[in-house]
C-alpha cells in the first residue's frame, strides 16, 4: 500500500480521497524542515501548497519518494532539476483556482482604483475622509496583461467585461489569438507605455530574475497601476519601492513577495501600495477544488499508473 504524507493545510477532501482508495496518509503540517527531511523516506508521495519548501535536501533524502504534488499552479516551491535528477514525477493542478485568483485580481484593481482600503481605515477612525478619497474608474481604460494562461485568460474576461481595453504580452497568445479578436497582442515595452494598468499572470524569468526593474518602470505612465497576483519578484520590490516614493507610477497591489512569509519588506508602509499576504487563490471554493484533483491525480497515478499534470 502507497503512503503520502499531506504536509500542508488543505481541504480534508484530499484526505478522504485518498483513503477511500486504500492510499495510506498522513496529515502533518507542522513538521520543522529538519523533521521533514528525516521523515520523507517514510513517503511513496507528497503533498504541498505553498508553504513547504521542497528542496534539494528534502529530494535528496527522499529514498522511496515517487511522485510530488502541488495542490495548485505555481511550483517554485519544488526543487524542479532536483526532482528530475531523482525520477520523481511532479504535479500540479492548473485551472483549480484560475477563477479564485482573477476575482481577487480585479478586486486589488478595484480596491486600488477607489482607495477602498485607504477608506475603510479612515472611516473605522471616525476622521470622514470624502475629500481625500477621490478615485478612478476603470472603464475606458488599457490594461496590459502579462501572461495568458488560465488566470490571464479568465482575468481578461473580466475586464471586457467591465469596458477596459485589453493588450496581451505573451508568446502563446498567437497560437489562440483568432478566439479573442478584441485583444491586441503586443510586446512588453509597448504594454508598459500604452497601459493604465499592468496586471501578472506569467511564470518568472528562468534565471529568476524581475521581469520589471527600475528601466521598465520609467516607460509606464505617472499614472499607472501595477497589479501581481502571479510569481514574487516579477517586479523588483526595490525599484518599486523607488518607483512608489517618487511619483513615478500611480500605485501597485501586490499579492506575491520575491520572500515569504513576509513579515519585513520594503514596500511596507508606503502610500498607494495596497499588500495581501498572497491569498489570490484562498477561496473555500478553490481549495476543495485543487485538493480533489491533488487527490485523484495520485489515485490514478498509484492504482492505474496514469500521469496527470506532470511538470515538465
Amino acid at each position: 500500500m502507497p503512503k503520502v504524507l499531506i504536509s500542508d493545510s488543505m481541504d480534508s477532501i484530499a484526505e478522504k480521497i485518498l483513503s477511500l482508495n486504500n492510499i495510506e496518509v498522513d496529515v502533518k503540517t507542522d513538521f520543522t524542515v529538519e523533521e521533514l527531511i528525516a521523515k520523507i523516506p517514510l513517503y511513496d508521495g507528497l503533498i504541498v501548497r505553498s508553504a513547504t519548501k521542497v528542496t534539494k535536501k528534502i529530494i535528496d533524502n527522499a529514498t522511496n519518494l515517487k511522485i510530488i504534488g502541488r495542490a495548485g499552479a505555481g511550483v517554485d516551491n519544488i526543487d524542479l532539476i532536483s526532482a528530475k535528477e531523482k525520477k520523481i514525477l511532479v504535479m500540479n493542478t492548473p485551472g483549480g483556482n484560475t477563477n479564485a485568483t482573477a476575482e481577487h485580481t480585479l478586486a486589488l484593481l478595484l480596491s486600488l482604483s477607489r482607495k477602498i482600503s485607504k477608506a475603510d481605515t479612515s472611516t473605522h477612525k471616525g476622521e470622514w475622509a470624502k475629500k481625500n478619497l477621490k478615485g478612478n474608474e476603470i472603464k475606458g481604460k488599457t490594461i496590459g496583461i502579462i501572461g495568458f494562461g488560465n488566470v490571464g485568460r479568465r482575468f481578461a474576461e473580466m475586464c471586457t467585461a467591465l469596458g477596459l481595453k485589453v493588450l496581451v504580452v505573451s508568446k502563446s497568445f498567437n497560437d489562440v489569438k483568432d478566439e479573442y479578436p478584441d485583444y491586441d497582442s503586443c510586446d512588453l515595452n509597448d504594454a508598459l507605455e500604452q497601459a493604465d494598468i499592468i496586471s501578472f499572470h506569467c511564470k518568472p524569468n528562468f534565471d529568476g530574475s524581475s521581469v520589471i526593474n527600475s528601466k521598465e518602470l520609467n516607460l509606464m505612465k505617472d499614472t499607472a497601476l501595477i497589479i501581481n497576483t502571479a510569481r514574487g519578484n516579477l517586479v523588483s520590490e526595490v525599484d518599486l519601492c523607488e518607483a512608489i516614493k517618487e511619483k513615478k507610477i500611480g500605485g501597485a497591489a501586490i499579492d506575491v513577495f520575491a520572500t515569504e512569509p513576509a513579515t519585513n519588506n520594503t514596500l511596507f508602509g508606503l502610500e498607494n501600495i495596497l499588500l495581501t499576504p498572497h491569498i489570490a487563490a484562498s477561496t473555500s471554493e478553490a481549495q476543495v477544488i485543487v485538493a480533489e484533483m491533488v487527490a485523484n491525480q495520485f489515485v490514478e497515478y498509484f492504482l492505474n499508473n496514469k500521469v496527470i499534470n506532470e511538470v515538465t
